[in-house]
Order: structure tokens, then C-alpha cells, then sequence
């Protein structure tokens, strides 16, 4: 298998960030209660991933091993704030939505880990895409997750799309059933652990 269809298939499936290493969680579970929150916090994760990678890989070099976490978090926070006022310029309304968990992506494990782990041990674009096949594979549990607990919760999936792609994405939102009394409990914190817990059930059944 060449370097980078293993580079895809540890960040799409074998060492998924979000199913094997349980990294990010925290986001994971919190923001998924709609597919448009998970995609949402999904591409920001993936862009800083790939933007931090790849400037990890092109100082590595030039940074002293007793200073380099402190240089990749410094990064990292640039590339968060960076994404963070593009996303309060143009997607305000889904802004507000993920709240403190869009510049909680500075502190999340998945990228400091890929940082110190991979992009410092390795060339731009090796680097650049492990941290677009991570980012990827993190955003495919949050929206699966989001999609699960959005259907259970609401019977519906894309609701807020417009707030993510703008107004003329709205044709994407369906209400798939019309429930008399909401699953409360699938788009509440516990719905998440439920779902996310079935989620890596089946990964660990289908290695």
C-alpha cells in the first residue's frame, strides 16, 4: 500500500480521530445535535488541521525541540482565529451556534497530536495530507453522529443548512418523519454518548 493510501486509510477508518484515538470528544458530542452544526465545526477542524500541518512541516525545522509544543499551539490558535472571523463574517448565524467550540479547536488533542506526531516528522505534502484525511475521517463521525441524533431528535436532517451554505441551500432540509412528542433524549448531551457508544460499537465490529 502506498504513503498516502495508508495516510487515508488510518485517517478515514483504522485510526480514526474521533473512533480509536476518542480525541475530540468533547466538540464531538456537544455541537452534533443537527448535521449542519457537525459539518460545520467538521470543515473548520479539517481546514485548521491541513493549515497547521502544513506550516508544522515547513518550520520544523527551524524550531528547538524544548520550545516546539508552545510554537505548534501559537500556530494553531492563528489558523483558529483566522477561521474563527471568517465564520462570525460569513456564517454568523452558525457562528453563534457552536459558540466557545469554534476557538476550543485551538486545545483539541486531534491537532497538536497530528502536529507533534506526523507534520514535525515529516515533509509539506505528506503532511498536508494526513491532516486532510484526519480531518475528513473527524468530520464523518461528527456528521454521522449529527445525523443520527438530528433523525432521532427532530425526524428531520439539514435543519439550518442556510446558516452553513446560505439561503439557497434551504432545499436540502427535509422533514423526514413528523413526530407527535420529540426523542428529547437523542438531542441532549446523554443521546450523544448513546449514539457515538454504537457508532464505535460498529467500527470495533467491522475492523
Amino acid at each position: 500500500m502506498s504513503e498516502y493510501k495508508q495516510l487515508a486509510w488510518q485517517g478515514l477508518w483504522k485510526n480514526n480521530p474521533g473512533l480509536v484515538q476518542l480525541l475530540g470528544l468533547c466538540p464531538l458530542l456537544a455541537v452534533t445535535s443537527t448535521v449542519t452544526n457537525a459539518l460545520g465545526l467538521g470543515v473548520a477542524t479539517m481546514l485548521v488541521l491541513i493549515a497547521s500541518n502544513t506550516t508544522v512541516s515547513l518550520i520544523r525545522k527551524w524550531v528547538a525541540k524544548e520550545i516546539r509544543i508552545p510554537v505548534f499551539v501559537m500556530v494553531i490558535a492563528s489558523f483558529v482565529t483566522c477561521i474563527q472571523l471568517l465564520m462570525n463574517a460569513y456564517t454568523y448565524g452558525l457562528y453563534q451556534n457552536l459558540g466557545i467550540f469554534i476557538p476550543l479547536i485551538v486545545t483539541n488533542c486531534i491537532i497538536i497530536g497530528r502536529a507533534e506526531a506526523f507534520a514535525a516528522r515529516n515533509s509539506v505534502k505528506p503532511a498536508a495530507f494526513d491532516g486532510l484525511m484526519m480531518g475528513i475521517g473527524f468530520g464523518l463521525v461528527l456528521v454521522a453522529v449529527g445525523a443520527i441524533r438530528e433523525l432521532l431528535g427532530n425526524g428531520s436532517l439539514f435543519y439550518g443548512i442556510e446558516l452553513l451554505l446560505g439561503e439557497w441551500s434551504s432545499f436540502l432540509y427535509v422533514q423526514i418523519v413528523d413526530f407527535n412528542e420529540h426523542f428529547l433524549v437523542a438531542i441532549l448531551p446523554p443521546g450523544a454518548f448513546l449514539v457515538m457508544g454504537f457508532i464505535i460499537a460498529f467500527k470495533n465490529c467491522h475492523r
